[in-house]
């Protein structure tokens, strides 16, 4: 029987209006009265995913920052930062990119932009995610540990703009492409499928009591964590090849189709 339910946020839970899928509230009440924890498991920030999900704090498990950060009812279960001299490494290495990517250092209190790239384009994207924001005058201000550091290309073309001009990290670091806008840098040995690990671990939960909803690359090693995974139909081509099931799109409230689809054959 399934106990936690995992689920990516954007192309996945939310619709492309970024709003939750209409009987949501209804479905988190059956899970409720099942048993079973839903887990919201997104690149956004821990304060963000509170924001959201303000009614559900002390009911939720929350996986943020791809799985950086792991909080139950406000206690840490687990984190994995990247390091202060690591982040300010890729940090200094990204002033190649120029002034029109956005950089964030993405810390446990707070998510912080310097002060010159405070432009309305960079903090509207930003409030997306990082609704706990401030600004600084130099990352030599932050004093913050660095969960990941996250870049924003509003042009859309991460991989070749981002991704591909980080490669000296690739053996070193996990870069990771959240979206065609987004790239993270994040510890070697982390990602969101080692975060769902390290929870069936401290929770005592079996990959075979657990299912995850996703839709990009970021989402592969979480599907691959659990028994019942589940690409969207608006998924990534890949995410589908490697999912064991398929449900509908974001914007036909695909996970709580398959919410129901579980419910249905016995499964929670």
């Amino acid at each position: 029987m399934v106990k936690i339910i995992f689920s990516d946020m954007d192309g996945t839970l939310l619709t492309s209006a970024n709003e939750l899928p209409e009987g949501f509230d209804e479905a988190m009440s059956d899970l409720k009265r099942r048993g079973v924890i839903f887990a919201p498991a997104s690149g956004r920030q821990y304060f963000s995913l509170l924001k959201s999900f303000d009614k559900y704090r002390d009911e939720f498990l929350f996986l943020g920052e791809n799985g950086t950060l792991v909080m139950y009812k406000g206690a840490e279960i687990f984190s994995a930062p990247i390091g202060f001299e690591m982040a300010h490494e890729v940090l200094a290495a990204s002033e190649i990119f120029g002034d029109d990517i956005l950089r964030v250092w993405c810390g446990k209190k707070d998510a912080y932009l310097r002060r010159e790239q405070e432009i309305p384009t960079f903090r509207a994207e930003l409030e997306k995610y990082y609704t706990h924001n401030g600004t600084v005058d130099s990352w030599s201000d932050v004093d913050d540990v660095p969960l990941k550091i996250s870049f924003f290309d509003p042009t859309g073309r991460s991989k070749e703009k981002i991704f591909d001009r980080l490669a000296k990290f690739h053996d070193i670091l996990q870069v990771v492409l959240s979206s065609d806008y987004w790239v993270d840098v994040m510890s070697p040995d982390i990602n969101k499928g080692v975060a769902v690990r390290n929870i069936q671990r401290t929770m005592n939960f079996k990959p075979e009591e657990c299912a995850a909803f996703g839709d990009y690359l970021n989402d592969t090693e979480m599907l691959k964590a659990v028994g019942y995974g589940f690409a969207m139909s608006n998924a990534h081509p890949d995410i589908k090849r490697l999912a064991k099931f398929e449900t509908v799109s974001n914007d036909q409230a695909g996970v709580l189709v398959g919410i129901r689809r579980l419910i249905a054959y016995g499964l929670i």
